[in-house]
């Protein structure tokens, strides 16, 4: 049975990459590239980073708002833009496309965080939170009277709703398992995460509560936000204090304490066993002793 000591050392260095920023989200390692991206949403910035750099660089700007962010195979990645309410696409050469923005003829709410799977297909997370304020969105009323999960072909097409309307309060953080046999979803006012049997058609089954007590539920404080998965299936979740960390049965093994809130993190460098934390108005990397859960953009070459 593994404990916490087993998948970090204790003693593992806090590496700060940059700071000063209004709250980080979003970030996304590139195989191809060998380095990391990531949003500063109020400032409607992206930045980018590499080893040997001495300090993050903005990469695009103004961003749309930009939230979850994710690389494909292919070596383009995918945004959650909360002032347009799109899943965008982004080329090497930096053209923007649209991939997903409305269902049954409505807006999405605000796309908030996105996985791939091994076939290409994209899931992503449809809270409100975007709407609410210019801060970290743009303030308008939702189209949609639900929150949800959606998933879409590549090319944006069959956009599907993966969950009965009333599922989730506010969906936010998203994961695979390492099979990619179970999806995990937080919803964060409630302060738990749900799993879902994934079919081979790429729907889910019923959900089942994972974990609960995952915070206060307080928005900006304590809620559950990003999420990753490790190699052995673990769940890495931002939690009070830092990110917790979840084993497949739905024990709490501890917590890795973080300067700030973490809204969300990913593994990168050669080997992806560096955790890159988005820690509110820093961004660190720490060591951990397991690596990413296999993720359809490690193959791209």
């Amino acid at each position: 049975m593994s404990t916490l000591d087993d998948l970090i050392d204790p003693a593992a260095e806090h590496v700060q990459l940059g700071a000063g920023y209004r709250f980080t989200e979003g970030p996304a390692w590139s195989v191809r590239e060998q380095a990391l991206i990531f949003s500063d949403i109020p400032a409607d910035t992206r930045y980018r980073w590499a080893p040997g750099d001495e300090a993050p660089a903005v990469y695009v700007a103004p961003n749309f708002k930009g939230n979850g962010m994710v690389y494909e195979r292919a070596g383009t990645y995918l945004v959650c833009e909360s002032d347009t309410s799109v899943v965008s696409r982004f080329d090497a050469a930096g053209n923007r496309t649209v991939v997903a923005s409305h269902f049954e003829g409505r807006e999405l709410n605000s796309p908030n965080d996105i996985v791939t799977r091994s076939d290409d297909s994209i899931y992503f997370t449809d809270p409100n939170y975007g709407r609410w304020n210019d801060t970290i969105g743009k303030e308008r009323d939702p189209e949609l009277d639900f929150q949800g999960i959606f998933r879409c072909e590549p090319d944006g097409s069959d956009l599907q709703l993966l969950v009965p309307r009333d599922e989730f309060e506010q969906p936010n953080g998203i994961c695979f398992s390492p099979d990619e046999s179970l999806l995990y979803v937080n919803d964060s006012p409630r302060c738990h995460i749900k799993v879902f049997d994934v079919r081979d058609d790429g729907s889910l089954g019923p959900s089942r509560l994972f974990f609960e007590g995952l915070g206060t539920g307080a928005v900006g404080a304590s809620t559950p936000d990003g999420m990753k998965v490790d190699e052995r299936g673990n769940v890495w979740a931002s939690g009070p204090g830092g990110i917790w960390v979840i084993d497949p049965s739905g024990r709490h093994l501890g917590t890795v304490p973080t300067p700030e809130f973490p809204g969300n993190l990913c593994w990168g460098g050669e080997d992806l066993r560096t955790l890159f934390v988005c820690s509110s108005t820093t961004v660190f990397s720490v060591r951990t002793k397991v690596a990413s859960a296999p993720l359809p953009c490690h193959d791209a070459g």
